[in-house]
Order: structure tokens, then sequence, then C-alpha cells
């Protein structure tokens, strides 16, 4: 039995020996031994290749600042295990995840005597989410983050209230497929008969297969900038717009995160709030809904750690990612000297991601970190233009230290450290520890 959080985290952690195993029945068995916790709960589903924790953090602000109690499921974690599994954006204490697994570990060793075999870790984690939330009657509302894709993602076993589709983009392609009709039509997995479907997918193709899968299920279609569109957008020290619906308008809207993706995806949450509150499911005014957006964080995601000098950590983990946060330098650091360390998990797009990354650095550090499919310094360069300015450090905490010394010394220059997800929550705890000591010491 499962007694300490250490035990719960090493067994859980163990489970990825079984890799990734797409399909929903060892989920639906599980759901049917728990009594169908997915059942008790009021879902809101967001899939999509970007945006999608912005998005829940989005929503969750808005729904909070009404008074509501919001549960969030949410992945990869950056700063602890527990944020995958919060309640009003507080990760659920320790003792928590352990009582949750003392639950799903019998269930889970049963299954693996089935000719279903055993759970994944994300479908362990999944189980322990909505079983948690269903078993809570004071968690008004809960926003579920796709996994994977969404039509045999572990999360799709709920039936929302609201459908997000974020956006599509070239990721995780050997999984979801080679063309962008192929994976939005992974992604539409998740739309469910009659439930209403919001989505901020641009590319004609994408659009066609979800509007599509719509109609076949009787979906309610909204479309950014068709249904609900942004309106005089402009950049501050965040970003402020206005939002047109089809019989609303949200005028002045900001939002601290920075970039036009950002925007985007606070139309989003917008709009799926609107709808919410439009059928009389949530009550709020506009001011709770403007106060919710403002206030909303999402860590890792241009998020500045250090003000002196100026240190930018941003989640792109992908050729979209890497597009928006190219926009978002040349919008809000279009002054600065921009260096940038890099390192990214070995079956992206490397080529694609570094010219992208070429045309603002000033200089490019790439490295590497301790994850099973991380790419090696020598990988990226070998996709790189291999100019002067491009440097490897196979110590990504050399490379960070000296980074940071390097732009301490010249005037009006900025550090941004981008890629994997896993990597920026490495360096996000190691950057924080030593300026952290550093002050203590001062």
């Amino acid at each position: 039995m499962i007694q300490t959080y250490e035990e719960a985290l090493s067994w859980i952690h163990g489970r990825l020996r079984l890799g990734m195993k797409p399909g929903l029945a060892r989920m639906e068995w599980m759901m049917e031994r728990l009594e169908h916790p997915e059942k008790k709960i009021k879902a809101i589903h967001v899939a999509g290749t970007n945006g999608k924790g912005s998005t829940v953090s989005y929503i969750r602000n808005m729904l909070q600042e009404a008074g509501y109690t919001i549960g969030t499921f949410t992945s990869p974690y950056i700063e602890t295990f527990n944020e995958r599994i919060s309640v009003n954006g507080t990760p659920i204490p320790n003792d928590e995840i352990v009582s949750l697994l003392q639950v799903i570990k019998p269930l889970a060793e049963e299954l693996e005597d089935t000719e279903l075999g055993g759970p994944t870790e994300f479908e362990v984690i999944t189980a322990m989410a909505l079983y948690y939330f269903g078993e809570n009657p004071e968690i008004d509302f809960v926003i579920m983050e796709v996994g994977l894709g969404g039509r045999l993602d572990s999360t799709n076993v709920i039936n929302p209230l609201v459908s997000i589709i974020t956006s599509i983009g070239f990721d995780h392609m050997s999984i979801l497929g080679d063309t962008l009709e192929e994976i939005a039509g992974e992604k539409a997995g998740i739309i469910k008969q009659g439930v209403p479907v919001v989505t901020a997918v641009d590319q004609e193709a994408a659009i066609e297969v979800i509007r599509n899968k719509a109609n076949e299920t009787e979906s309610p279609f909204y479309q950014s900038e068709q249904d609900f569109i942004i309106l005089n957008h402009h950049s501050d020290n965040g970003e402020v717009f206005t939002l047109k619906t089809q019989n609303k308008m949200f005028n002045n809207l900001s939002i601290t995160m920075k970039g036009a993706h950002q925007v985007r995806n606070a139309s989003l949450a917008v709009m799926t709030v609107h709808l919410l509150q439009s059928s009389g499911i949530v009550q709020l005014v506009d001011s709770e809904l403007a106060a919710g957006l403002t206030k909303s964080k999402w860590i890792g995601r241009f998020e500045e750690v250090l003000n002196d000098p100026l240190v930018i950590l941003d989640g792109a983990h992908n050729p979209e990612g890497i597009k928006s946060l190219v926009e978002t330098i040349r919008t809000h650091l279009n002054n600065k000297e921009i260096h940038i360390i890099f390192s990214a998990l070995s079956d992206k797009k490397l080529n694609t991601m570094i010219s992208q990354l070429e045309e603002v650095a000033k200089s490019l550090t790439f490295t590497s970190f301790d994850y099973p499919r991380a790419a090696s310094t020598r990988e990226l360069y070998e996709n790189s233009s291999a100019g002067e300015n491009i440097v490897t450090n196979d110590s990504w905490q050399e490379a960070v230290e000296s980074g940071i010394d390097s732009v301490s010394s010249k005037e009006n220059a900025a550090l941004v450290i981008t890629g994997s997800l896993y990597f920026i929550s490495e360096v996000r705890q190691f950057i924080l520890q030593e300026s952290n000591c550093n002050s203590t010491i001062e």
C-alpha cells in the first residue's frame, strides 16, 4: 500500500515504461469501476496544438472572479507535479495525491491482468483527477486540458459543456498524422453531440474538418474572426483589445500575458464564458470577466523571471510556438539586443524552429538536458546556419549562468530561454533558486 507522497510519485512515474497507448477502453473500464466520476462534473474541454494552458487560465480566472470554485487538469507541470490537479489555481496537497492513488492503484493492477493491459501514467493521473473532482461537490466547474490529440486522449471520456480547439499545428505527427486535416481530425474528436465548439484555428483545411465534425454532431460552431472578432488590438505592457460577438461587445479588455497569440487565447476564453453566461449556466458581470482576464498568468509563457538583467522564459516547443515567440519579441522587445538559449526534443521540426530564432537572435546558444528525447547540442547545431553567433554548451546550467552574465554586462540586452517545456521547468527552478540565494547573500 502506498503510504507516502514520494512512494506515490515513484509509482506513478513508473507507469512511463508503458509508453503511450492511445484509446479510451482502459479509461472507460476505470470510470465504470469508480461509478463514473466523469459524469458528476460540469466540464470544459480544451484541445489544440498550442495555447491550451493559457486558455485554461483565462477561463478559470474569469469564473473564479465571479465566485465559482474551479478545478483544472493540465499538463505538463512546471513547478510541482501536483499542479496538474488544482483547485482555484492551487495544486492539491501531497496527502490528497496519496489518497487518490490508494484508490486508483488497485484498479490499475487489476486492469493489468485483463486483455486491455495496465493504464499508462497519463491515464492514471487523469483517473485521479476525475475521481477527485467528481467526489468534491464544492467544485462548480472543471476545465480539462487534453494531453495529446483529442479523439483517443484519456480526457475524452468526459461530456463537456463546451469543447474548445485552440489551434492546429505540426506537432506529434508520428501519432496524430502528417497533414493538417489528419491532425485536425484527431483534435475534433473531442466534439460531442450537441455540445458547442469554439475555435481559433485559422487554416482553412483544418477548419473544414472541424466544421464538418460539428455539423455531423449537430454542435453549435463558433469560429474566431467569423463569430467573434478581435478589434482595436494594441500592445502596451500587455495587450488591450475589444471582442465583438454576434450579440455583444466586450470593450477594452486587458491581459498581462504578452503576444497576439495570447489575445487569440483570451478571445477563445471570453467567447466560451459568454456562451455559458448566455445559456444561464454561469452568472457573472462584465467587470468580473474583465478582472479575471487581467489577473490571468501562466508560468513559462513569455515569463519575465528576472528584471535586471531581463531574462524571459518561454515554452515554445514547436514551430508554431516559436513563431508566436518571435512575433512577441518583435513587438515587446524591439529595442533590445536579443540573446537566446534553446533546447528541444529531437522529434520536433528543429530546422524550422531554429531558423526562426536566428532571425531575431544576436547570439544563439544550443544546450541539452537530461530527458530521454532531448536533442543533443550537435543535433541542434547541425540544424542551424552554423553562423559565428551560434555556440553550443552541453551544460545547460553553465549556458544559463553565462547567458545571464553576458546580458548583465550589456546595455539594453535581454536573454530569452526557450524550447521544451520540460527544459523550461528545470531552468525556471534553477534561476529562481539562484536569484533567491544571491538576494539572501546580499
